[in-house]
């Protein structure tokens, strides 16, 4: 795999972990604005205590570890310096609901500090995937496999790249071979957009394909066909992607979306 892919490649995993932690959220969020229009004080503290347990596993280290590996490059970059600037002060701004969330007092302080988290996260997310990635990636400097490299809490213990003696974590086990350091995706990609809000599943999508690596897949799941989605993708793709319908209903969706090898 060449650089270049591997960097795709790398993005490709990035933006999939990116799509799992906003679906993960969006339904964690649900799940308390409906427990505290129940008005059972016990039910939504449940629920907010849920939310906070894997805001603190999850999505809370996620935002350290794009501090440590992604942010100091972008920074480095034309243009990027004001922008890893703006996306800190929305990690401060995070950081600072997921305070007011534990504190609520109420079930409507609750689901209100929810809610804004989610808001901020789906516009931080989308930044993410359309300005820091596109930046780091047409830097032929930036090696952004190797920033990548071992981070569980950027990509995710499932989409993280293969190749490492963990059985695919890419943390620097016992590798071996000359193109062992770079990270590859040992299976197919996942993005599933079931828990999203349908005005989000599109771009989430769109910008996974966008960094797809030549040769690469990702599987797309969805809780109905996604014809318009798909037309979208060969309009704006034409002739480069393959599908191919792995599940076809009643409930859930798979569609393998394959980018063509580049030919010379």
């Amino acid at each position: 795999m060449s650089q270049s892919d591997a960097d795709r490649a790398a993005a490709t995993a990035v933006v999939a972990h990116h799509t799992q932690l906003a679906a993960d959220l969006t339904r964690h969020v649900t799940a308390l604005r409906a427990a505290a229009g129940l008005g059972t004080s016990l039910v939504w503290r449940r629920e907010r205590q849920t939310l906070l347990q894997w805001l603190r596993a999850e999505l809370l280290p996620h935002a350290t570890a794009e501090e440590a590996a992604l942010y100091p490059a972008a920074a480095d970059r034309p243009g990027g310096r004001l922008l890893v600037e703006g996306m800190l002060t929305e990690h401060e701004a995070i950081s600072a609901l997921v305070a007011e969330l534990d504190t609520a007092g109420t079930a409507v302080d609750a689901a209100s500090a929810a809610r804004a988290l989610a808001a901020v996260f789906e516009v931080h997310l989308a930044k993410e995937n359309n300005l820091i990635l596109p930046l780091l990636l047409d830097a032929p400097q930036v090696d952004l496999a190797g920033l990548l490299g071992g981070m569980h809490a950027l990509l995710g213990a499932a989409d993280a790249p293969a190749g490492c003696g963990g059985g695919g974590c890419g943390c620097g086990g016992d590798r071996g071979g000359a193109d062992a350091a770079a990270p590859v995706l040992s299976i197919d990609a996942r993005i599933d957009v079931r828990a999203l809000p349908h005005d989000q599943r599109h771009a989430r999508v769109l910008a996974a394909v966008d960094v797809l690596p030549a040769d690469a897949a990702l599987v797309l799941v969805a809780p109905h066909a996604p014809r318009p989605l798909l037309a979208e993708i060969d309009a704006r793709y034409p002739g480069q992607i393959d599908t191919e319908w792995l599940q076809e209903g009643p409930d859930v969706w798979q569609i393998r979306l394959h980018r063509q090898a580049v030919t010379v």
